[in-house]
């Protein structure tokens, strides 16, 4: 049985069949427990560890969902790459429903939701100017494409705050500022896993197109969760398919994201 691993997916309830000689991990953090129990299994050859963002009752809404805790506890099972995929709008009239975006950028419209683990003991300064791992997303815009998906091998993700969804205002403003797709789960998980020199990578699914770019009544709960339930399997596929395609020594510079810097505390795992 596996009690450790080195990639990490942080996703929906969906997604829970991906593993191979699973069994569910209990983990405490300093900040408190994580979305859910840690399910820790095998993806081929690979030791993965799946976290559901949201828990496995889609009880934590975007802006109240524990990300520290849920990065820490994938640490601390020595999980060092993350692929996070997650449901999005698109803010372009040629990105439809179905196509994956692996952007390159992001943009954080959130506000109040914890972003850092350095807030006490001295400050540490993280470099974020490229958000996402450059090896991830070259792996997973190959392996995407080897597996005929149309995909987007960059782009801006705009995060906001949620629970609500964007205003055709709001949803035209960033457009007009040349993002692409829109979210609200990819911001702080992509900072904190710097924070903790972790490669974080993000398969953007887009389910809508925003409420700016269409007319129509505008984006619905339910459009979006039973899109991506009808892509479930075919993203689960991908995900499987990623991992493997993962390389196994981070040569990468997620992994010299702390170098030279003055910690107030030990790194788990």
């Amino acid at each position: 049985m596996v009690t450790n691993a080195d990639i990490g997916v942080i996703g929906g309830s969906g997604l829970y069949s991906l593993l191979d000689d699973a069994a569910e991990v209990e983990i405490t953090t300093p900040y408190g427990p994580p979305s859910d129990a840690v399910t820790v299994g095998r993806i081929g050859s690979r030791s993965v560890a799946f976290l559901p963002r949201h828990g496995r009752d889609h009880r934590f809404p975007p802006h109240l969902i524990p990300y520290r805790a849920n990065l820490w506890a994938l640490r601390s099972l020595g999980v060092r790459q993350i692929l996070a995929p997650s449901a999005v709008g698109s803010l372009r009239p040629e990105l439809g429903p179905g196509a994956l975006v692996v952007p390159d950028q992001l943009v954080d419209r959130t506000s109040g939701r914890p972003q850092s683990y350095y807030d006490a003991g001295g400050v540490v300064h993280v470099a974020f100017a490229d958000p996402y791992c450059p090896a991830g997303r070259a792996t997973a815009v190959s392996t995407a494409r080897s597996a005929g998906w149309d995909v987007t091998e960059d782009g801006t993700l705009v995060v906001i705050e949620g629970p609500r969804f964007s205003t055709r205002a709001e949803s035209r403003w960033f457009t007009s500022n040349g993002w692409t797709i829109v979210g609200m789960t990819g911001f702080p998980e992509s900072v904190l896993a710097r924070e903790l020199a972790l490669c974080y990578t993000t398969l953007s699914l887009v389910t809508d197109h925003d409420a700016g770019v269409e007319a129509g009544e505008g984006v619905t709960h339910e459009e979006v969760l039973a899109f991506f339930a009808a892509n479930v399997t075919r993203m689960r596929s991908l995900i499987a398919d990623v991992v493997t395609a993962l390389p196994e020594e981070r040569a990468c510079p997620c992994s010299h994201a702390l170098d030279g810097l003055r910690l107030p505390f030990e790194l788990p795992g």
